[in-house]
């Protein structure tokens, strides 16, 4: 198969003040672009080209070939940004979070307020660029967790149902160096919930 740049799921200007068109230009525009086009040109000749997505990242991860190493890191990044953009819902379309999302967040965080405050600084911990995520494991648990540059929670078993990029490129033009600010303003007016309970309900 080939990889397409997903178009986003709303305009460039939807989530103002808290993300720029800017911000979009430079993050969709070019860097997942270029994600794409480089993960194209290395799946040739690898045999997975009839594979989807998310089978190339999972044969690619770990391996000790170079080719296969710098297609996982496109190929993942480009798997990691299709999720962002779905992650994030413009400000005026904020909708109160689904019951059986919170009712796990509940069960598995004890507070609204420990699953933020764990959010932010989990996001605050990741050293140098990577991603947050809220995943649910193999046996319906929900965790927050972290991943350094391209890595993946799939290739951990375990499914993603919300992130948020906190390599530079993500929050730099509108935060500057303020990544805490730009994690609180994902928490508490960015984030798709629904987007979230979504997976949570396909992931049974």
């Amino acid at each position: 198969m080939t990889f397409e740049l997903p178009e986003l799921p709303f305009g460039k200007d939807a989530l103002l003040p808290d993300m720029s068109p800017e911000t979009f230009e430079y993050h969709h525009g070019k860097h997942h672009r270029a994600y794409v086009e480089n993960a194209n040109r290395l799946l040739v000749g690898t045999g997975l080209e009839n594979k989807t997505l998310e089978e190339v990242v999972l044969a690619c991860a770990g391996k000790p070939d170079m080719q296969m190493q710098a297609l996982f890191n496109n190929a993942a990044q480009h798997f990691n940004h299709s999720m962002f953009w779905r992650s994030l819902v413009p400000s005026r379309q904020v909708v109160a979070m689904p019951e059986v999302l919170q009712n796990a967040i509940l069960r598995d965080f004890g507070s609204m307020e420990d699953f933020r405050r764990q959010f932010v600084a989990t996001g605050m911990a990741q050293f140098g660029s990577g991603w947050i995520w809220l995943v649910v494991d193999a046996a319906g648990k929900l965790e927050i967790v972290k991943t350094p540059n391209a890595h993946t929670p799939i290739v951990d078993g375990k499914r993603p149902l919300l992130v948020c990029d906190v390599w530079e490129h993500a929050y730099y033009i509108d935060y500057r160096n303020a990544r805490q600010k730009f994690l609180e303003a994902f928490m508490d007016r960015m984030a798709n919930w629904e987007f979230a309970a979504d997976n949570l309900a396909m992931a049974g």
